[in-house]
């Protein structure tokens, strides 16, 4: 290569390194524009306030006890 040949390489490297940047800026932005609100969460405490007793009382329905709607008398319910 000649030597014009690796100063215009050099000379267009760097211009589109400038070009890249200015693009880059405009649209990414500044660190202005990067800047986020961020909510504050009240501190966590020991104290527990009791369920309410229309909910949670001894006549409630237990919801973790198994439900069986019919007899379940076929043993293999997909044989062919």
């Amino acid at each position: 290569m000649k030597q014009k040949d690796i100063a215009m390489i050099v000379a267009v490297a760097g211009i589109s390194t400038i070009i890249a940047f200015v693009l880059a800026s405009l649209v990414i932005g500044g660190p202005k524009k990067r800047q986020a609100q961020v909510p504050v969460l009240d501190s966590i405490s020991s104290n527990f306030t009791q369920p309410d007793k229309r909910y949670f009382n001894d006549q409630s329905i237990d919801s973790t006890q198994t439900v069986t709607i019919g007899s379940n008398s076929n043993s293999q319910p997909f044989k062919q």
